[in-house]
């Protein structure tokens, strides 16, 4: 099983990595639409500069994931290809869900059905779907929401 961590700088390379690995498989997405050098400083420059970002750890020191929040949204949660199907990506999810009690939100793509049915299992409910318009890729997306956890009683 993967360590859980808060990020560090030296981890923004492999999380790009993961990033444009990811977006490469996602067929239904424009694959113009950013060069390698771009979603690099886009993780340097703006991810970790601004956002919470937790990474798991593989056992050879590695990063396998990541996961990145700017308060209560979820600005992406991706798996290395090799590691997805292993709890990575609940273990992330479960941390930011620890970490922001009150609840989550996210942006996913409509045609990536395994993750909305990842999202789905993990609490998340539809909240809204758009066109796309209002998106860089211009592909339909679907808002989701995990409500928070229930405050104890006084």
């Amino acid at each position: 099983m993967a360590t859980i961590r808060a990020a560090v700088e030296a981890d923004g390379e492999d999380c790009a990595w993961i990033h444009i690995d990811a977006m490469r498989e996602m067929t239904f997405l424009p694959q113009d639409l950013h060069t390698d050098a771009e979603t690099l400083a886009w993780m340097r420059d703006t991810v970790f500069a601004t956002q919470q970002v937790l990474v798991a750890e593989d056992g050879e020191g590695g990063v396998a994931a990541y996961l990145a929040q700017e308060g209560d949204m979820v600005t992406g949660l991706y798996v290395r290809a090799d590691r997805r199907g292993q709890g990575i990506g609940a273990a992330l999810i479960e941390a930011a869900k620890t970490r922001t009690p009150g609840g989550l939100r996210l942006w996913v793509f409509q045609p990536n059905t395994g993750a909305i049915r990842f999202y789905l299992r993990h609490g998340f409910r539809p909240l809204r779907r758009t066109d796309g318009r209002d998106n860089d890729e211009k592909v339909p997306d679907l808002l989701m929401g995990w409500p928070g956890r229930p405050r104890p009683s006084p």
